[in-house]
């Protein structure tokens, strides 16, 4: 059986409105530092897992993620007020 997919309409980058621009380029950022905040965690639960061996990176990988977030969360922070 073959499921019919909506035809989606796609939108050139420069025909969006600059505002726009901007905010969807700002909500990748902080998805993307999320995601290597959250990779850099879980690789850090890993080594203390033992199964990779740990040679002091746990906590580095953990300094990494929180680094990566201050900014996300200040624009977050920004954006509601």
């Amino acid at each position: 059986m073959l499921i019919a997919r909506p035809r989606s309409r796609k939108v050139q980058w420069n025909a969006l409105p600059d505002e726009l621009q901007l905010e969807l380029a700002g909500q990748a950022l902080v998805r993307a530092a999320e995601t290597l905040a959250g990779q850099a965690e879980c690789l850090a639960d890993e080594m203390e897992g033992g199964a990779l061996t740990d040679q002091g990176g746990a906590d580095a990988l953990r300094l990494f993620a929180a680094i990566i977030r201050v900014p996300s969360r200040r624009q977050e922070s920004s954006q509601r007020h």
